[in-house]
């Protein structure tokens, strides 16, 4: 498996489009839609590629902390992991961790923290994931639910 950051351009947009496509048909994730170009241009973007196939990906960008107190000072930069996605075939086999861990190493010089919000359907698998494997911290939580019909 190869890991590496790409650059937007034609294909890899095309490519990132027909994975949300995909991602988005599987209904796994609450309001979940598949993206446009707006949606990942200005964003750095990681591949995980096997037999010249992309397998999986993980995008998002650097920003400055701007009310987060609870967890980082104000203005210190951190990545905002937008989407993490990985072809249901490839799915807990190390692809999603040797993605976030890439993107980790690679913004270590720039970021302090790396954070990302969910709203996954299969909760339990993602916090797994997320905080034992991947040794996140859980910082908040937002619950809903339907009242009315």
């Amino acid at each position: 498996m190869l890991i590496h950051e790409v650059f937007l351009d034609d294909m890899v947009l095309q490519q990132l489009i027909c994975m949300s496509e995909d991602w988005e048909a599987e209904h796994s994730c609450y309001g979940y839609r598949a993206n446009t170009i707006e949606d990942i241009k200005g964003n750095r973007i990681f591949f995980a590629e096997e037999d010249d196939k992309v397998i999986g990906y993980l995008f998002g960008n650097v920003s400055q902390s701007k009310n987060m107190w609870s967890i980082m000072p104000e203005d210190t930069p951190y990545f905002e992991v937008e989407e993490l996605y990985v072809v249901p075939e490839r799915r807990s086999r190390g692809v999603g961790s040797a993605l976030f861990h890439y993107a980790e190493a690679a913004l270590s010089d720039n970021v302090q923290y790396m954070v990302l919000s969910t709203a996954t359907k299969n909760w339990r698998a993602i916090f797994h994931f997320y905080i034992e494997e991947l040794q996140m911290e859980f910082w908040n939580a937002r619950l809903f639910k339907r009242i009315k019909r």
